[in-house]
């Protein structure tokens, strides 16, 4: 049995490809790892600065855990603000091709974490960033190692 012809004007795609393999190659490049991470450094930078995100770090963490390459920290100036980062983050990222990262937080947002494998975004209301102090935890001050006496 032949298919059904198509109208004339219209373009058919050959039967071996298949539309999921054609949005894959549009949406996500393949990039070596350290490119993607920076990529995704530069996209969350980006839309922190578009989105007037106030005392903006990016700690870079490689060779210090397998956590991530980079742990970005940021306040916005309320609930409201710092959902708003997170949005426009979020959707960046699938804009862009990078997936759905995981997010936490995003309900009551004083606390934001999205998660997108290479680099975590923290996004605080002020207050909270100030009692959970992720920069002492992960900054460079923080000591390499524990001597055992």
């Amino acid at each position: 049995m032949t298919p059904p012809a198509a109208p004339r004007g219209t373009r058919t795609l050959p039967e071996t490809i298949h539309t999921e393999t054609i949005r894959t190659a549009v949406l996500a490049p393949d990039e070596p790892g350290q490119a993607r991470s920076d990529d995704l450094k530069a996209l969350a930078l980006d839309c922190l600065d578009e989105m007037k995100a106030e005392e903006t770090i990016a700690i870079d963490l490689a060779g210090k855990t397998s956590l991530a390459d980079t742990m970005i920290i940021t306040s916005g100036r309320s609930q409201r603000h710092v959902g708003s980062i997170a949005d426009k983050i979020i959707q960046e990222m699938k804009n862009r091709g990078f997936g759905n990262a995981r997010v936490e937080g995003l309900p009551a947002c004083d606390w934001v974490l999205i998660d997108a494998g290479d680099v975590l975004v923290h996004i605080f209301r002020p207050e909270v960033r100030g009692f959970y102090n992720l920069e002492k935890m992960w900054g460079a001050d923080r000591p390499v190692g524990l001597a055992l006496g």
